[in-house]
């Protein structure tokens, strides 16, 4: 008898700031084992770290501070290179500050600070703050494991005032336009993370799961690729 591939294992960090269950249904509808905790012993036997996010750069890094968890995180990305996944605000903490709470240090996992969309990005177009609604994505080379089988006519799910901004450009997986051209996805190592939300974003946002999932997970990834709507 063929012995079944285990599923990948995804810890999603409940720090007070996400949506944690769509986050977790689209996880779980792309085959993985989902645990949802603030309790690092509970989260570190995950084969992958999810940081998702909404509301606030400033109260985010407060909540994460207040039982260890911004250097838990830390350790995993940086000492340990462990496979992290982050999801809107789960992309702008990885800097080291964002305009949105000056003098706050974010996690400093990757070089760069987090910008806001200013009026004269919008110079000449309808554009509205913050960034809601549908857009395309450019992939880049360091995005091509995360996202398979994406057209230049997909569309995927934003809801933002602020950006990341990348001191290396490198990192950089994917960029969208909203006035101007902004970074949409990061990747480094086994490190990914969006600006947009994958859970809300339908069947192409459960590619770009079902693709991350395996690219991190590597040989734990059981039965990816297909997708399956929310």
């Amino acid at each position: 008898m063929t012995k079944a591939s285990p599923k990948v294992r995804v810890g999603v960090v409940d720090y007070e700031m996400g949506n944690l269950h769509s986050v977790a249904k689209a996880l779980a509808l792309q085959g993985a084992d989902v645990t949802i905790s603030s309790v690092k012993a509970e989260l570190r036997s995950s084969d992958i770290l999810l940081l998702p996010g909404v509301g606030s750069f400033g109260a985010a890094m407060r909540n994460l501070a207040r039982n260890g968890m911004d250097d838990f995180v830390r350790q995993w990305t940086i000492e340990e290179g462990k496979p992290y996944l982050g999801f809107c605000l789960g992309l702008q903490l990885l800097f080291e500050a964002s305009e949105e709470s000056p003098g706050v240090p974010g996690l400093g996992i990757l070089k760069g600070t987090v910008d806001r969309f200013l009026p004269k990005d919008f110079s000449g177009g309808d554009y509205r703050v913050p960034h809601m609604g549908w857009n395309t994505l450019s992939v880049l080379p360091p995005g091509k494991p995360f996202f398979k089988g994406l057209s230049a006519k997909d569309f995927v799910y934003f809801v933002h005032t602020f950006y990341p901004r990348p001191a290396d450009e490198k990192v950089i997986a994917a960029t969208s336009d909203y006035g101007r051209t902004f970074c949409a996805a990061a990747a480094k190592g086994n490190l990914f993370a969006t600006q947009f939300h994958p859970e809300k974003s339908g069947d192409v946002g459960q590619r770009i799961i079902a693709s991350a999932l395996q690219a991190l997970g590597k040989e734990t990834a059981s039965c990816w690729l297909y997708p399956r709507s929310i």
